[in-house]
Parts: C-alpha cells; structure tokens; sequence
C-alpha cells in the first residue's frame, strides 16, 4: 500500500521517535554524565527491545503491518535507533540458521559504519 496516509503515519512516528530519542539522550546526560554514550545505548536497547516485541506480534497476526509497521517500525523506531533495524535482521537471520550471513551482518555494521565515521570526521576536518 504507498497511500499518502502511510506517509503520514511514517512522519507522525518519525517525530515522535526523534522527540523521544533528544529527551532520553539529555536524560542520560544528567544521570550519568558525558562519560559514556548511554543515550545512545539506551535508545538503542529500547529501539531492539521494541521491534522484536512489534515484529513478534505482526507475526502472530495480533498486529496489522498498517498502520503498525510503518507507525512503529518505520516511523517512531526509525527515528529513535535504527540499531534495532539491524538487531531484527541479525535475529532474523540466525532464526533462518543462516549464522554466516548473522555474523558477517554484525561485523559489517559494526566495523563499517565505525571505518565511515572516522572517515566522515576526517573529510570533515579537511581544510580547503
């Protein structure tokens, strides 16, 4: 279904996950300080937590994927973290017994995308 209103519920999530993912990350700063990313592993973990909940039941069928996926899954947890994103595909695939393609999905996220943010940074840092 590509309908305007499934947009409308991807954006109505969106802002609700990017609301919540500012309020926790500034929380996280008060409670523990600058120390560690905790707000980063908080949404994190939440974001995870809450798309194998939703999943679980779409999959039972006590969810409907609209306005529930795109709402939840693609809208409020896209903005919160997309680390639950790659935490359900990394589940789904060792649900599958494809544990090659799990772990080459968790080093290739993890080392990856930790190779572009240095290189983003030091793109960044050029003078021109």
């Amino acid at each position: 279904m590509n309908s305007p209103l499934v947009y409308v519920f991807i954006a109505l999530g969106g802002a609700f996950g990017a609301s919540l993912r500012y309020f926790l990350s500034q929380q996280a700063l008060i409670w523990f300080g600058k120390s560690f990313p905790f707000g980063t592993l908080i949404v994190n973990i939440i974001g995870s937590l809450l798309i194998g909940f939703l999943y679980t039941l779409i999959a039972q069928g006590q969810l409907q994927i609209i306005p529930w996926r795109t709402f939840i899954g693609i809208g409020f947890l896209g903005a919160l973290t997309t680390f639950s994103t790659f935490s359900m595909d990394t589940l789904l695939l060792m649900q599958q017994g494809d544990w090659l393609k799990a772990v080459l999905n968790i080093l290739f996220n993890v080392l990856i995308c930790l190779l572009a943010v240095w290189l983003g940074s030091k793109l960044a840092s050029v003078k021109i």
